[in-house]
């Protein structure tokens, strides 16, 4: 097995570690031995050398650049894209399964996207909000850039890294097709941070109300969803190492201090939520 993967971001490194697995990446400038993604010589190299291929690369305004430039030599090897649960749109708080229409959010380049790598026959990966070491409400209530919005009866799913590169691993060997991975109790944003507070011997940060957040915030908060992840358990065979939030964080916290919390930076995700 020799895995591709376009944009190794912070889901993509996760998932290329669990992997285990030689690895080829790209990243926008080339950095830590990476390819630029816009070589096309030696990208098309690496793929021909390839039996795996991972894109998390979100895409621009001409649709998916992954698919536009190397579309043509993507065949005859696993594929695999890291999707948003955000292709769902609001759904007023319920469950949303893979059977639930997936081109509803409020992002349609995304939307098509997702459709798209479906086309090719790819494991497209649905992910809610991620954290995990170094990028969590941890982090940024130690930093002071938390909030809760008081927001009543709106709920979040997310997912921790480790799980969310189990859940990809799982799926080198499962049935093309759409996946949800999410833990399994989606929660509110403030009673999250609210944990993560209490975790680190905090008061609960302070409450912004929705209408004075920023215009993508506040887009980020018009949809309500509950996302479900049975058909990942019952194919992939995926076990959840943290269940919920409470989990997460509590193993997040035993590693990490307030001191060190509070100068860690939050690396960029390779998927945007």
């Amino acid at each position: 097995m020799r895995l591709f993967v376009f944009g190794l971001g912070y889901a993509a490194r996760a998932i290329a570690d669990a992997a285990g697995a030689p690895l080829l990446a790209t990243t926008r400038d080339g950095r830590d031995g990476t390819l630029r993604f816009d070589d096309e010589a030696g990208v098309r190299s690496g793929l021909a050398a390839s039996t795996h291929v991972l894109s998390s690369v979100p895409p621009d305004d001409d649709g998916d650049p992954v698919l536009r430039l190397y579309g043509d030599v993507l065949g005859g090897r696993w594929l695999g894209y890291l999707s948003s649960t955000g292709v769902y749109g609001d759904a007023a708080g319920a469950w949303v399964d893979e059977r639930a229409a997936a081109d509803r959010g409020r992002r349609p380049l995304r939307n098509a996207a997702d459709a798209a790598w479906l086309a090719t026959g790819a494991g497209v990966f649905r992910l809610p909000g991620i954290y995990g070491p170094g990028r969590s409400p941890l982090e940024r209530v130690a930093r002071g850039e938390a909030h809760r919005t008081g927001a009543a009866g709106q709920v979040f799913s997310r997912i921790h890294v480790a799980d969310l590169a189990s859940g990809v691993v799982a799926g080198f060997s499962a049935p093309p097709g759409a996946y949800n991975l999410a833990d399994d109790v989606p929660a509110a944003q403030d009673e999250v941070v609210a944990y993560a507070a209490a975790l680190l011997g905090l008061p609960p940060p302070p409450v912004i109300p929705v209408e004075q957040l920023s215009a993508a915030a506040r887009g980020f908060h018009a949809e309500n969803r509950r996302v479900a992840n049975g058909k990942a358990k019952r194919v992939l065979g995926w076990r959840l190492r943290y269940p919920d939030y409470r989990a997460g964080l509590r193993a997040l916290s035993a590693m990490t201090s307030p001191t060190a919390a509070s100068a860690a930076p939050a690396p960029a995700s390779g998927v945007q939520r």
